[in-house]
């Protein structure tokens, strides 16, 4: 009976115990692996989805892949380890994640025109992204010569 109590009053003591924190989040690659691994040809599935239109649930299959993957690379952008700021790069970020989240539930809905709407709005998040945080995006190097 004594023992009983005690097992009792022990798995009492450990349902209360606080739960041992997560694990933080460890980035595997560098942001230019993640750039060039993952989300830019996941995103240009989607900026190109008209080269290829899916015609079969493989084809389909294979395109939710794609946009579910860009939606959780801007995730990964958010790490602690990776996020450049609380500001600016977040609001980039979630613009990724907008996108690509709209993205897979096209696919979902095997909604071509949805996904072929979404150029522009995918565009807009690389290119905000780049202007931000590329210090030489879209500016033409000093001293280049220009064409006659």
């Amino acid at each position: 009976m004594r023992a009983l109590v005690l097992l009792l009053l022990a798995g009492i003591l450990l349902a209360q115990a606080p739960p041992a924190p997560a694990p933080a989040p460890k980035a595997v690659g560098t942001m230019s692996e993640l750039m060039i691994d993952v989300v830019y040809p996941t995103s240009n599935a989607v900026f190109y989805i008209f080269r290829e239109p899916p015609k079969n649930q493989v084809d389909w299959d294979n395109f939710k892949t794609q946009a579910l993957t860009l939606a959780e690379s801007a995730n990964l952008l958010m790490m602690p380890s990776r996020a450049r700021d609380q500001d600016k790069w977040m609001a980039d970020a979630k613009l990724l994640w907008d996108v690509g989240n709209k993205a897979y539930r096209a696919a979902q809905a095997k909604n071509l025109e949805a996904i072929l709407a979404l150029n522009d709005e995918l565009n807009t998040a690389c290119v905000q992204c780049h202007m931000d945080y590329r210090q030489a995006y879209g500016r033409r190097p000093t001293g280049a010569k220009q064409q006659k």
